[in-house]
């Protein structure tokens, strides 16, 4: 199951991104914003953070304006590897090299290839090995 959750500024989005969840066959659970009504997003971040944290998600995605704030506010979370990624390569890489558990898109950006970017994310896996140790020390450094 796939957490999913937005701000006011990231609801567009994040329907796309459901609709697109629904399309390819994944679960998901919705912690968006109801409507495009302001909401605060750390308020959001922590809910998917958290669900997420505890594995009862696999995955989440999380959209604000920049995708900056629910990534800042989702990082603060235990166990949480949240990354920003604007293109693919860095969704790709966010996975393969850090392990990332949550994927942060802008909702503000129009030309940002979105399902692109959430299709490499949940289907590419962690490669391990040295990236392993690195991810360890990330967690080392949590762990204080």
């Amino acid at each position: 199951m796939i957490a999913v959750g937005s701000d006011h500024r990231g609801y567009r989005v994040r329907q796309r991104i459901m609709k697109f969840l629904k399309e390819q066959g994944y679960s998901y659970k919705d912690f968006g914003s109801p409507d495009e009504q302001p909401v605060d997003y750390p308020d959001v971040a922590r809910l998917v953070g958290e669900e997420v944290s505890r594995g009862e998600a696999e995955k989440g995605i999380l959209v604000c304006g920049t995708g900056i704030g629910v990534c800042i506010a989702a990082n603060k979370i235990k166990g949480i590897r949240a990354a920003m990624c604007y293109d693919t390569f860095c969704a790709l890489r966010s996975r393969q090299h850090n392990n990332a558990n949550i994927l942060c898109l802008p909702g503000d950006v129009a030309d940002v290839a979105i399902e692109e970017i959430v299709k490499i994310f949940l289907e590419t896996e962690f490669e391990g090995g040295r990236h392993q140790r690195r991810v360890d020390k990330i967690i080392q450094i949590e762990n204080r």
